[in-house]
C-alpha cells in the first residue's frame, strides 16, 4: 500500500509557521509507526494533539531550543502571547514541571554573570571571594565550597519561574524515526521553509521506514547514548565496557558499532592506551580501523603480527584506499621480517605544468584565468562535474523508492548512500544507466533530467556549478566511454570517490586532437592528496587526459 506523500508545510507568512511543520511530523510518525510507539507514547501524542494552539507552540519551542529547562521569562514570543497562560496546560498534562532541584553548576547555566553575583552574594560573602571574578572561576571557587543542592527559587529568589520539559527521551524517538538519523534537529526541520528547497518526490510504502522494529530504535538510541558520553568527556575505556561486544545482524546498526569502535580506539590512542586501543580497532569494521590497528603493532615492535595480518588484510581490502595504505605497511614490514614485498609498478607520471604567477587570493581562479582562451575556456569544477553527470545520468537509479531508502518527503539523497549494499540494491537500475553510454540518447536523457530536475535536492548535482553552457561542453567533448569509467569509479566506493577529482577541465574546439582535459592545481607547499592521486591513477590506466598544474607566486614586475 503506498501512503500520501504530499507535504503539508507551512509558510512563513503564518507566524504558527513551525507549529504546523511539527504537526505535519507527528501525523507522519503516528500513520506510519504506530507499531513503534508503545501505549504510553501514543496516549502521549494524543495529549499533545489535543492541547490549546498556543500550549502545542510553546512547547514545540522548547523542544527546538537546546536543553531541557528553561527560565518561564526567556519563553517570549509574539505569536504565543502570555507564556504563563500557555504553560499551564502543560503543566496539568504533565508535559512540563516547575521549579526543580539544581545543583550549583546547573544554576551557573541559566543566569548570567550578574545575576549570579546576586542570586549567590551570602555565599560569595562567605567565602571571601572578590569582586570582579570571572563566571568560570567563580562557579570553581563556590563548587568547592560543597554547596547542597537547592530548587531553583531557593537560589534565585525572583518572581522567575524555571520549567523543565517532560519526556525529552519522546522527542528524541520521534525525531530519529521521522529523520532516520539524530544529526538533524527539529529547528533545522520546523524552523525552516521547505518550499525555499525542492525535493524529489518518491514513492512510499509501508516498507518505506527507518525502522522496522522497535528493538531497533532503542539500539540506535543506545549507540547514541555511548556516543554522547564519549563525546562529552567520559573516559573511553568506560564507554568501551558499556559498548556491546558481539556485532549486529542489521547491518546498519552494525555500521554505527563499528564507527563508535573506531571513535573509541583514536581517542585511547590519544591518551597513550595503544594496546587497548588495538583490541578495540579489533572488533571494528570501520574502514580505517584494521590499517589503524596494523600501525599501532607496527609501532610496538609486534611485527610478525603485523605481516601476518597485512597479508590476509589484502586478500579482501575494504576500499582502494585501504588497499594503498596496505602496501605501504607491507613494504615497511618486509625489511622488519626479512620477507619481500610484492612491490607494485612505478606510478605513471602524470603530465605537469610549472608556472609562476601573481598572488590571488584563489590558486585554481590564478591558473583558471591564465590557461583559459576564447578556444579553450577553464572552469573551476573540482568535485561537480563528474559527479553531477553521474546523478543526472542515474537520476532513475539514485532515487529508486527502495525499502529504507526513503522514509519522508524531504531527502536530500537516498538514506543508504553509504551503505555497503547500496550499489548492490540498485545493481540493475546502474548497469542500465550506464549502458545508455553505449548509444547515442544519453545526451538527451542528461539534458531531460537537467531541464525536468533543475533545483531538486541531489547529493550529487550541484546546480549552481553545473550551467547549461558547462552541461553541453561536456556532453560535446568527453567521450561517453570515459564516462563509464569514471562513473563505475565512483560506484566503487561512493564516499571516498566523489572527491579527490581535479579542480579545472579545459574544453577544446572539435579540431583539437582531445576534447578537454583535466588540470589538478597544487599552490606553493601544497601536495596530492591521496584521493588525488588514486584518481590521477585511475586516468592514466583509462587514458583520460589530466595534468598536474604546480604554481608558484611571483611578483608583479616579474609576471609582466
Amino acid at each position: 500500500m503506498n501512503l500520501d506523500t504530499s507535504p503539508a508545510t507551512a509558510s512563513l507568512d503564518d507566524p504558527f509557521y513551525y507549529l504546523i511543520n511539527f504537526r505535519f511530523v507527528l501525523d507522519w510518525v503516528r500513520e506510519r509507526y504506530a507499531d513503534l510507539l508503545d501505549n504510553d507514547e501514543r496516549a502521549l501524542l494524543t495529549t499533545i494533539q489535543n492541547l490549546p494552539e498556543s500550549s502545542q507552540a510553546l512547547l514545540v519551542r522548547m523542544v527546538m531550543r537546546k536543553g531541557e529547562r528553561f527560565r518561564l521569562s526567556k519563553l517570549r514570543y509574539l505569536e504565543i502571547g502570555d507564556s504563563g497562560a500557555a504553560m499551564a496546560p502543560l503543566m496539568e498534562q504533565e508535559l512540563a514541571s516547575n521549579d526543580p532541584v539544581l545543583e550549583l553548576g546547573e544554576l551557573f547555566s541559566l543566569l548570567t554573570r550578574q545575576e549570579l553575583a546576586l542570586a549567590l552574594r551570602d555565599e560569595i560573602q562567605a567565602a571571601g571571594l572578590p569582586r570582579g571574578m570571572s563566571k568560570a572561576a567563580l562557579r570553581e571557587a563556590l563548587e568547592s565550597q560543597g554547596l547542597a543542592p537547592r530548587r531553583f527559587s531557593d537560589w534565585w529568589k525572583t518572581d522567575d519561574t524555571l520549567v523543565e520539559l517532560a519526556h525529552p527521551e519522546l522527542f528524541e524517538r520521534l525525531r530519529l524515526m521521522f529523520f532516520g538519523n539524530l544529526r538533524q534537529d527539529w529547528s533545522e526541520f520546523v524552523l525552516a521553509e521547505l518550499g525555499l528547497q525542492r525535493f524529489e518526490t518518491v514513492d512510499f510504502s509501508l516498507d518505506s521506514r527507518a525502522f522496522q522494529h522497535r528493538e531497533e530504535v532503542d539500539t540506535y538510541l543506545a549507540l547514541e547514548r555511548l556516543r554522547r558520553r564519549l563525546y562529552e568527556g567520559e573516559l573511553p575505556q568506560a564507554v568501551w565496557r558499556d559498548t556491546p561486544n558481539e556485532p549486529y545482524d542489521n547491518a546498519w546498526l552494525e555500521s554505527r558499532r563499528s564507527r563508535l569502535l573506531f571513535r573509541l580506539g583514536r581517542e585511547l590512542e590519544r591518551q597513550g592506551e595503544s594496546r587497548l586501543a588495538r583490541d578495540v580497532y579489533a572488533g571494528s569494521t570501520h574502514n580505517e580501523a584494521r590499517v589503524r590497528r596494523l600501525r599501532l603493532l607496527e609501532r610496538a615492535g609486534d611485527h610478525a603480527t603485523a605481516w601476518k595480518l597485512v597479508q590476509e588484510a589484502q586478500i579482501d581490502p575494504r576500499s582502494e584506499a585501504e588497499t594503498q595504505q596496505l602496501q605501504r605497511l607491507q613494504k615497511r614490514l618486509a625489511r622488519r621480517v626479512g620477507q619481500t614485498s610484492a612491490t607494485a609498478g612505478p606510478e605513471a607520471q602524470t603530465k605537469q605544468l610549472i608556472l609562476e604567477l601573481p598572488r590571488q587570493p584563489s590558486v585554481e581562479i590564478a591558473v583558471r584565468d591564465y590557461l583559459a582562451t576564447s578556444e579553450a575556456p577553464v572552469y573551476y569544477v573540482e568535485n561537480s562535474l563528474l559527479t553531477g553527470l553521474f546523478g543526472l545520468l542515474c537520476w532513475e537509479a539514485i532515487f529508486a523508492p527502495l525499502p529504507g531508502a526513503f522514509f519522508h518527503p524531504f531527502h536530500n539523497g537516498p538514506a543508504d548512500l553509504y551503505r555497503e549494499d547500496f550499489v548492490s540494491r540498485r545493481r540493475e537500475l546502474f548497469e542500465t544507466c550506464l549502458a545508455r553510454l553505449d548509444g547515442q540518447d544519453y545526451r538527451d536523457l542528461v539534458r531531460a533530467t537537467w531541464q525536468e530536475k533543475w533545483g531538486l535536492a541531489s547529493p550529487f548535482v550541484h546546480w549552481g556549478a553545473l550551467s547549461e553552457e558547462r552541461l553541453e561542453l561536456a556532453l560535446a567533448r568527453i567521450p561517453p566511454a570515459q564516462l563509464k569509467a569514471c562513473f563505475r569509479r565512483l560506484l566503487s566506493d561512493l564516499r571516498a570517490n566523489r572527491a579527490g577529482l581535479p579542480d579545472l577541465i579545459q574544453f577544446y574546439s572539435d579540431e583539437s586532437d582531445s576534447g578537454y582535459r583535466l588540470i589538478e592545481v597544487k599552490g606553493p607547499g601544497d601536495r596530492l592528496q591521496d584521493n588525488q592521486r588514486r584518481w590521477l591513477s585511475f586516468f592514466q590506466r583509462e587514458g583520460i587526459p589530466v595534468a598536474v598544474c604546480y604554481v608558484n607566486w611571483c611578483s608583479e614586475e616579474t609576471a609582466s
